[in-house]
């Protein structure tokens, strides 16, 4: 086996890993788990994540139509009182629903289970928030995917071309920073618009934590890009670039994402109350 055919497979093994990594580690993740409850395991799975318009039905399967149930929630981080939905029982399940929200609004939420004198609260250790987003049209979103994890699997295998005893770095830097662009300078800021109504909410604008670790990882990819151009030994600063970018795909996604300030909304609408009156 060719080295180069060995560093791609090592390249393809760590980018899957660091991409399922993502997808179990970060805020949007659903909580799962099971319970013990009246001599039966109740498994639940809730969302932290609801895209598009619409209420979000919250679902537990439970087969005992004697057990009763009631879904609290309250908006997230505000002095709200908790309200109560009492959860309809129908084809071996209880659901209920959580009212829609403006995109980058937050609820907190959780299920009070009681059957007879037993009540259990799920899930047992705290509660859930659930973001809401607008719609993302499958043309955003797909290339949006495909161009990052295109990017995430060239960033490590361009890195990983240190270790060659001929490196050949210039088609490999330059295929990095053309999809590290399109998918995080480009698509990723129309994903956003479409999800929460702005196009950039990282620096310099605000603290928005995906997109200040997508201009950080584009930074260094810059620096790679010039790098090897114009520097007659680019391979530190390239494996520094490929380096910065796996550290910066191990911080979560969407952590310190986009968020509804409720009592700004609140404020925003009691000015528009008084201009109408």
């Amino acid at each position: 086996m060719k080295k180069s055919t060995s560093l791609w497979i090592i390249a393809t093994v760590l980018t899957l890993a660091l991409a399922y990594f993502q997808r179990i580690s970060g805020p949007t993740y659903p909580v799962d788990g099971k319970i013990q409850f009246a001599g039966e395991t109740i498994h639940y799975s809730f969302d932290r994540s609801h895209g598009g318009e619409g209420d979000h039905a919250v679902e537990i399967n439970i087969d005992d139509e004697t057990i009763c149930a009631e879904l609290y929630w309250k908006r997230y981080k505000t002095n709200d009182n908790w309200k109560s939905v009492v959860m309809t029982k129908q084809d071996g399940k209880i659901f209920a629903y959580l009212p829609y929200q403006p995109p980058a609004g937050k609820l907190i939420y959780h299920v009070m289970i009681q059957k007879d004198r037993e009540i259990v609260t799920v899930p047992e250790n705290g509660e859930v928030v659930i973001r809401f987003k607008g719609d993302v049209p499958a043309a955003i979103l797909i290339p949006h995917i495909i161009f990052i994890f295109a990017a995430m699997l060239l960033s490590t295998r361009t890195g990983l071309e240190y270790f060659n005893e001929e490196p050949n770095y210039k088609k490999l830097v330059l295929t990095t920073y053309i999809f590290l662009f399109l998918g995080g300078m480009i698509f990723g800021p129309i994903t956003q618009l479409y999800a929460f109504g702005d196009l950039w909410t990282g620096f310099p604008f605000g603290y928005d934590l995906t997109d200040n670790k997508t201009l950080i990882a584009f930074i260094g990819w810059t620096i790679a890009l010039i790098a090897v151009f114009k520097s007659k030994n680019p391979g530190r600063l390239i494996i520094f670039a490929s380096i910065l970018m796996f550290i910066i795909f191990l911080i979560p996604h969407s952590l310190f994402g986009s968020e509804l300030d409720y009592s700004e909304l609140n404020n925003t609408i009691k000015s528009n109350q008084e201009i109408t009156e």
